[in-house]
């Protein structure tokens, strides 16, 4: 593995990790009980965010961009 493409797999689950946090601090605002199935369980949590565009448009868009790099770091 080249050096770029290590640095944009980096990039791209760092991007992810970002935006679990994000969107941990939006499901517990909504609710006790989604942020608890966010933290244990990330892709209902990110199946929240897609039914929830007007709160968490922005996780979702770091989330994209996360696997994108992590694509292109491959």
């Amino acid at each position: 593995m080249e050096a770029y493409n290590a640095y944009l797999m980096f990039l791209g689950v760092s991007c992810l990790l970002v935006s679990w946090a994000l969107l941990l601090i939006t499901a517990w605002k909504e609710d006790y009980a989604w942020g608890m199935f966010s933290l244990l369980l990330p892709p209902i949590g990110y199946g929240y965010a897609f039914f929830r565009l007007n709160e968490a448009k922005e996780t979702l868009i770091l989330a994209g961009l996360g696997w994108l790099l992590i694509i292109l770091g491959l």
